[in-house]
């Protein structure tokens, strides 16, 4: 299973908001600008984010994007989902009525035991896991060493 780059950014900016979660809210040029993602892109990604109740929007001069729950309620399951839909790695596990053959088809029961994990995995992950696998990263490697090396 591959994720879209709407999953892979959208994990990127939810946890960027996580890591400035005590900051207040983060202007959407800001977030686009530290993740190197378009705004306008970054801002179709925050649409859904928001209509799962996710983020929250603040408007005004100190205005912006921010967690609207405690960073250790969010799983990455809730944001992936909420930008990718089902994860189901075949449409069958899905959808039973998509193959007259799931009755009796040992594969589909592997695959969807595949997908079970996967939902496990990134259920069990929040995004307070991630701030601090990315404190401890960066304890390794500076931001600012990170974007010197990128040049």
């Amino acid at each position: 299973m591959k994720l879209s780059t709407r999953g892979r950014y959208g994990v990127r900016a939810m946890l960027e908001l996580a890591m400035h979660n005590d900051d207040g809210p983060v202007p959407l040029r800001n977030l686009a600008l530290r993740q190197e993602i378009s705004a306008k892109y970054l801002e179709q990604l925050l649409i859904p984010l928001k209509g799962a109740g996710l983020v929250k929007s603040v408007r005004g001069a100190r205005g912006g994007y921010q967690l609207a729950a405690d960073p250790k309620d969010i799983s990455l399951y809730d944001i992936v989902r909420s930008l990718e839909g089902p994860l189901a790695p075949v449409e069958c596990v899905q959808d039973a009525e998509y193959c007259q053959r799931v009755g009796g088809c040992t594969v589909h029961l592997v695959w969807g035991e595949m997908g079970q994990l996967l939902v496990d995995f990134l259920s069990k992950m929040s995004l307070a896991d991630m701030v601090v696998r990315q404190r401890e990263k960066d304890q390794i490697c500076p931001p600012d060493r990170k974007m010197a090396a990128n040049s």
